[in-house]
């Protein structure tokens, strides 16, 4: 990594993207780095992009990371990973969720879903898949599917020395703590089998 570090964290409304994001930036806050954080959020009542962009190093200028710019990118949904894949430096990594939210066209009937994105991602860059709600599910609930990828991002971070699980208890409602603290240390160590540079890691849980 670079003396600052650029992650886009990309997904659709009502995945908990922003969540993830702010967990993030409050984990590295803690841990003393200087921490810029964007958020950008679509139109989620109708299934829209949602995205957050946090920046993190020693000393970090600007919240905004664009184009070829990402170290890392984790996409919370298939099609997703494609959209934002451009923000990825050409020895990026990306963290993608396998799953799909289909669109309103898609829904109608006026376009079917896009195929082949990730496949076609993993011919350029080192991707890591998860089924992250099957993961979820293990700890406790699905909708903590967002804990499961931050913690994948974390593995791939190498930022471990970090007390993340109080980050999560500060962050989300006590009633939720521990499942999310379960979700995102699953994530953690789906994440941390070993898989050469350039390949698909595929953790189904």
């Amino acid at each position: 990594m670079t003396a600052v570090t650029s992650v886009v964290l990309a997904g659709v409304g009502g995945q908990g993207t922003i969540l993830a994001g702010k967990i993030l930036t409050s984990g590295l806050m803690a841990a003393g780095y200087d921490v810029k954080m964007a958020e950008v959020h679509g139109m989620s009542q109708r299934g829209g992009s949602v995205s957050s962009q946090v920046r993190f190093g020693d000393a970090v200028a600007s919240p905004i990371i664009g184009e070829g710019m990402a170290d890392i990118l984790v996409a919370f949904e298939e099609m997703e990973a494609a959209r934002y894949a451009k923000f990825l430096k050409p020895d990026g990594i990306a963290v993608v969720n396998m799953h799909r939210i289909p669109s309103m066209p898609v829904l109608s009937g006026a376009c079917t879903y896009p195929e082949g994105g990730v496949a076609a991602l993993q011919q350029k860059i080192r991707v890591v898949r998860l089924e992250a709600a099957k993961i979820a599910a293990r700890a406790g609930h699905v909708k903590s599917a967002n804990m499961v990828l931050l913690g994948a991002l974390i593995e791939v971070l190498g930022l471990l020395q970090i007390d993340w699980q109080a980050s999560i208890a500060q962050t989300v409602k006590k009633e939720y703590a521990a499942v999310n603290i379960q979700a995102f240390e699953k994530g953690r160590q789906a994440a941390g089998k070993t898989t050469p540079p350039g390949e698909i890691r595929h953790i189904s849980g």
